[in-house]
């Protein structure tokens, strides 16, 4: 194996030095298992501090690989995905922790309520009275698996602190490339939920961060529990074929997926058709999604209309589409009379967004892969560089195509498509559409759906919708509300719908977040307003994103009333 260098710190990793690394992380499992939930608490204040500290440097360094001005709004944003979601993962994890020592368990907001097929939801979110501020209106549950009474639920909750010892063992965690707090997200998930000490391999589209990392998880490091390597991919497969190696967590794409567990080339498909794993160790996994966005019709007013435009386009262009969680396929409904000017307003947005940096390798590629497919995709907006990428949409996509690679392909880049479902009432469509995304789209990690609040009340849809959310086989659905939400509140639930095989594996295995310690979570279910005013400060159209989402990043450190003035201000602020 050619050695690599570890970025950040000049040092290379041979095959020998990663056998060091893995056997000094290994020799501090059982350490790990009997460090108490009061010195874990302990342990991720000071990870909150250190990620404070290196915040500015790091914000600094992803933008200037993805090509964003910090002070924009593109930096804003960079500064909370890459960095807020990973404090506020830590600030949920460290009350779980405080929860354990004085309470036994983590707990959870409630109320617990029933739902179809014998499912009871556990209300997540609002967490507390800061989120109901920073979050007006949104609402999270996380579902349980079928059969599980309240008792059972609180009881099955922190497994891995029942035996520590039993979880103890070393994980190998595969960071992904495209979001800065994925992988150090990954580490905690590994360390405070299941209990494992954590070997953190970095992509080489962002191994630049790893001395930001580095000294974000300082505290964990130093004590022996977590160690970061850089690499290509000889480093990944020599850490996952390690025999000191009790489990592998990555998320990347269903091809890495099988290469790591069936292996590359004729071999690895003739194992993966045999179902004969070349490797034992088990694999945790997010591997991205054609997430759908449902558009439910409805007779919207102008205001509506452009809000949700504005909506869509933001989830999009948010990372410059390099997001598992981008929208990449719109459900809309034939016969709505307002369906070509959603459209043609989604259009007007996207255009009017400055196109960004292609920085993810492939991309073009794989756009042009779409565009060949589809020669009438509409490219948006004027690239300032032969390196950025124009916003695509490809309207009217035939539903009856179920091959076509809108649907069966995640772009993984600045484009998405629509397609149009018939029928002859708002449920009838919405049925439809829940039965087109379960068995025409690939993937199986989250989902939005999007209905005004009159259509909600009307009492010949409310079941449809009801019958949508439970019927969807996602990991997260959103309601009004951005399936990202999902990933970001840190007290729900990340990953794909449960069940699927290593053979057929699409969005993954496992869920990540998870701050709550749940044993036997199903889906994680956000709802929020049609129309929150003013827009949200993650909205790429917002003027205020660039101020206000690093101010929501120090608040996220260290959350308190007297800093939300300051806040607010810059919410507001026109």
């Amino acid at each position: 194996m050619a050695e690599q260098e570890a970025a950040g710190r000049g040092a290379t990793f041979s095959p020998l030095s990663l056998d060091e690394v893995v056997a000094a992380v290994a020799a501090r499992a059982g350490a790990w298992s009997r460090t108490t939930p009061a010195e874990r608490a302990v342990l991720l204040e000071r990870v909150i501090a250190d990620t404070s500290r290196v915040a500015d440097a790091w914000l600094e360094a992803a933008c200037a690989a993805k090509g964003y001005d910090p002070a924009s709004a593109e930096g804003g944003e960079e500064a909370f995905s890459g960095i807020g979601t990973f404090l506020r993962l830590a600030q949920a994890l460290r009350r779980s922790m405080r929860d354990l020592d004085t309470r036994g368990r983590p707990q959870y907001a409630g109320p617990v309520a029933h739902r179809p097929g014998e499912r009871l939801a556990v209300r997540v979110a609002p967490a507390g009275p800061f989120d109901r501020i920073l979050f007006t209106g949104l609402t999270a549950e996380v579902w349980m698996a079928p059969g599980l009474d309240e008792a059972e639920i609180r009881a099955t909750q922190a497994a891995a602190y029942r035996d520590p010892g039993a979880h103890a063992g070393v994980a190998v965690v595969l960071a992904a490339g495209n979001v800065a707090s994925l992988g150090p997200r990954d580490v905690l998930n590994k360390l405070f939920v299941e209990g494992r000490v954590a070997i953190l391999k970095a992509n080489p589209v962002n191994d630049y961060l790893v001395p930001f990392w580095e000294g974000a998880l300082a505290a964990l490091i130093e004590g022996g529990f977590v160690r970061i390597v850089s690499g290509g991919p000889d480093v990944g497969a020599y850490l996952t074929d390690h025999a000191a190696v009790h489990e592998v967590h990555l998320t990347g794409s269903a091809a890495t997926h099988d290469a790591i567990v069936f292996g590359p080339g004729e071999e690895g498909v003739r194992r993966k058709a045999a179902n004969d794993p070349r490797l034992a160790t088990p694999v945790t996994c997010e591997l991205g999604n054609v997430s759908p966005v449902i558009v439910v019709p409805g007779a919207w007013s102008a205001s509506e209309l452009a809000y949700q435009a504005r909506h869509v386009a933001t989830m999009l262009a948010n990372n410059a589409g390099f997001n598992c969680l981008a929208p990449r396929v719109l459900v809309t409904h034939a016969a709505w009379p307002q369906r070509e000017a959603f459209l043609d307003a989604l259009e007007g947005v996207l255009a009017s967004l400055p196109p960004r940096r292609a920085y993810y390798p492939g991309a073009f590629a794989r756009r042009d892969r779409f565009v060949a497919a589809h020669p009438e995709a509409r490219a948006l907006g004027a690239p300032a560089a032969d390196d950025a990428m124009a916003w695509t949409l490809i309207r009217d996509v035939d539903p009856r195509a179920t091959d076509d690679v809108a649907f069966t392909v995640e772009a993984f880049c600045a484009l998405m498509g629509e397609t149009a479902l018939p029928g002859d009432s708002a449920a009838a469509f919405l049925d439809g559409a829940v039965a087109f995304c379960n068995d025409v789209l690939w993937g199986t990690l989250s989902a939005t759906i999007l209905v005004d609040p009159r259509t909600q009340r009307d009492p010949a849809f409310a079941p449809a919708l009801e019958r949508a959310v439970a019927g969807l086989r996602y990991g997260t659905v959103g309601v009004n509300a951005w399936h990202a939400m999902g990933f970001v509140l840190g007290t729900t639930v990340w990953g794909a719908a449960p069940g699927h095989l290593a053979t057929d594996i699409q969005s993954g295995r496992g869920f990540v977040g998870n701050a709550l310690l749940f044993a036997h979570p199903e889906k994680t279910v956000v709802r929020g307003p049609f129309v929150t005013r003013p827009d949200p400060l993650w909205f790429a159209t917002s003027r205020r994103s660039g101020p206000g989402l690093r101010r929501l990043v120090d608040f996220e450190a260290q959350p308190s009333w007297g800093r939300l003035p300051r806040l607010a201000l810059a919410a507001l602020r026109p």
